[in-house]
């Protein structure tokens, strides 16, 4: 059994609230599946950061009736840097009327497909993406990238960002250690805003299911409390009760 003896010491103090954000979804998949059952075990509502330019029909009769929202995530995908940035595809390199007439379009995409469940949320891929990119001017109300603690106003938008990753991308690209996601977490509930949980169901083996398994279980059995993206979009005027 994994020894999980200094969250729970953590989190003797500090309750934290948390949200569920995974990336890259466009299809109804198995690993989509047990990504489902897993967050409704622990009763955590589920946002799904789904591309619109490769979005299959599958997708939307999968997640109907589930506690499962939709984000925009970025348009196919495609890295736009040179070779000598990081890889990403709303910074910027081309155009803003381009990227905006992107981001706009699949906007459209995911509200025709999933309405209710469609969110006005932009999440870039690769969390990157141009600071500027004036994007409430084509109906969004929120964007979420990576690693900023406070949620707040940024170019109309509200900011509220995910913090913890399973994946050790740049070595294994299995799961990280359970002491490093433990560090993570302490290190994260000496603030009282709420930390984001970000998964990438399609790429997960079984080392990173166990690993997210025990820890979201752990969390809520700690008293941990689960909110939705959408209580970030539709009740702004509670922001200074969402964070420190």
């Amino acid at each position: 059994m994994t020894d999980w003896s200094a969250l729970d010491a953590a989190l003797e103090k500090h309750q934290p609230t948390l949200w569920w954000r995974d990336d890259d979804a466009i299809a109804d998949t198995p690993a989509l599946h047990k990504l489902m059952d897993l967050a409704e075990s622990v009763g955590a509502p589920l946002t799904l950061a789904v591309i619109p330019g490769n979005l299959t029909d599958s997708l939307a009769s999968a997640i109907k009736d589930r506690n499962v929202t939709t984000a925009v995530h970025g348009w196919t995908h495609s890295n736009h840097a040179p070779q000598s940035e990081k890889k990403a595809e709303f910074r910027a390199h081309r155009p803003a009327t381009v990227l905006m007439a992107e981001a706009e379009r699949g906007k459209t995409i995911l509200e025709d497909a999933f309405g209710e469940q469609s969110l006005p949320l932009f999440i870039p891929p690769w969390n990157r993406m141009a600071e500027d990119l004036p994007l409430a001017k084509c109906g969004y109300q929120g964007v979420s990238i990576f690693g900023q603690r406070q949620i707040n106003d940024e170019n109309g938008l509200i900011r509220f960002d995910a913090h913890i990753d399973p994946i050790d991308w740049r070595g294994s690209r299995s799961a990280l250690t359970k002491n490093t996601i433990e560090n993570l977490l302490i290190d994260l509930l000496n603030t009282e805003a709420p930390i984001g949980i970000m998964t990438h169901h399609l790429v997960h083996d079984e080392a990173i299911w166990t690993l997210c398994s025990e820890l979201v279980k752990r969390l809520t059995t700690k008293g941990a409390k689960w909110i939705s993206a959408r209580d970030f979009l539709t009740r702004p005027q509670q922001k200074s009760t969402l964070r420190s």
